[in-house]
């Protein structure tokens, strides 16, 4: 962890955003808090933090609006908190382009863990994956914008993406027509002590296939390649800046 960890906390609840705001403190991050949609704003004017705590139940514009708004220009991490534990509302939160999610009430403690690992898991990205000429990637009738980080379909329907998400298929389209295992996804998408999330990959290929609407049953864009991994079929062109 970096000291220039920023970690903004948005969260109509005061009792919560103090608590949260004091122990992330403990813990060695700087931290700004925001009751709502409009002072989240002013901070991100000033500058983009390390990583946000965003609540979905907040007044006016709720957490949603806000975690979509913010990922049409942007790559920072957010983790969606809510008092709501249906899957519903965990679906949704990760569709608007969200990288985790946790239920109210949650231990201080299990927050720090899920920031330390999407940190780690977004440090790791490989150079390739850094932010560079390339402005538009085609494939298949999809275009990803490399710059906004959305996925644009065929039919022109812009749609969020989480950056896990983004860090996948991001990949794909670096490697086309090129059988990549799951170790090397691993590798390339997340840091080696991840843990646990070495056994998402599968998980995450088939969210991205969703994405694209590749038939599970029998996907086109990205295959699987039966005891090896998976393969992105397509060419892939791209436009530069």
């Amino acid at each position: 962890m970096s000291a220039m960890d920023h970690i903004l906390i948005v969260d109509d609840d005061r009792d919560i955003r103090d608590l949260l705001s004091e122990y992330l403190q403990k813990q060695g991050y700087r931290t700004t808090v925001a009751a709502d949609g409009r002072t989240m704003r002013a901070v991100l004017a000033r500058q983009e933090p390390t990583l946000i705590v965003l609540d979905l139940m907040l007044p006016g514009e709720d957490g949603l609006t806000l975690c979509r708004e913010v990922r049409a220009h942007s790559d920072v991490p957010i983790i969606m908190l809510t008092a709501r534990g249906e899957e519903v509302d965990r679906i949704v939160g990760l569709e608007m382009g969200a990288d985790d999610y946790l239920s109210k009430p949650f231990s201080p403690r299990e927050l720090v863990a899920r920031i330390k690992s999407i940190l780690r898991r977004t440090r790791a990205l490989p150079s390739n994956l850094k932010p560079d000429h390339i402005k538009t990637m085609h494939f298949t009738g999809w275009t990803l914008d490399v710059v906004t980080r959305n996925l644009i379909s065929p039919e022109g329907v812009t749609i969020a993406l989480s950056g896990t998400d983004f860090k996948l298929l991001r990949i794909f389209l670096d490697h086309p027509n090129r059988v990549l295992t799951r170790d090397q996804l691993i590798d390339m998408t997340q840091s080696r002590d991840a843990g646990p999330f070495d056994r998402s990959i599968d998980l995450q290929v088939s969210r991205l296939r969703r994405r694209l609407n590749d038939n599970p049953k029998d996907p086109t864009i990205i295959k699987t390649s039966r005891g090896e991994g998976y393969v992105l079929a397509s060419e892939v062109v791209s436009d530069t800046a």
